[in-house]
């Protein structure tokens, strides 16, 4: 059983896009790059989530450029993503098997 509640969609393609260190402008087009357009993250909704995720220790500042705020994914946002990739895997499995019958 997980520990944490499930992610938002929004939550889950930030944390994917952190696994290479990003600053906000390239989270939005990297989230929208990964869905087709279909989630496009506005600027309030990104610095509020990374506020609440930077909180919670699912991200951190990523120092290489003085002149940019960057953030990368930490170790317990790797084990969020990963309980959230496994919970959206049975989602589909048990799903599929349903429809397939």
């Amino acid at each position: 059983m997980s520990k944490h509640n499930p992610l938002t969609e929004p939550v889950y393609y930030i944390l994917l896009s952190l696994l290479t260190p990003m600053h906000g402008y390239g989270i939005m087009q990297n989230v929208k790059k990964l869905t087709n357009g279909r989630v496009n993250i506005g600027a309030g909704t990104l610095y509020g989530a990374i506020n609440t995720l930077l909180s919670k220790g699912f991200i951190a500042e990523y120092k290489s450029d003085p002149s940019k705020k960057e953030y990368i994914i930490t170790e317990d946002g790797r084990c969020v993503l990963n309980e959230e990739l496994t919970r959206l895997k049975e989602l589909v499995k048990n799903g599929q098997e349903i429809l397939e019958g």
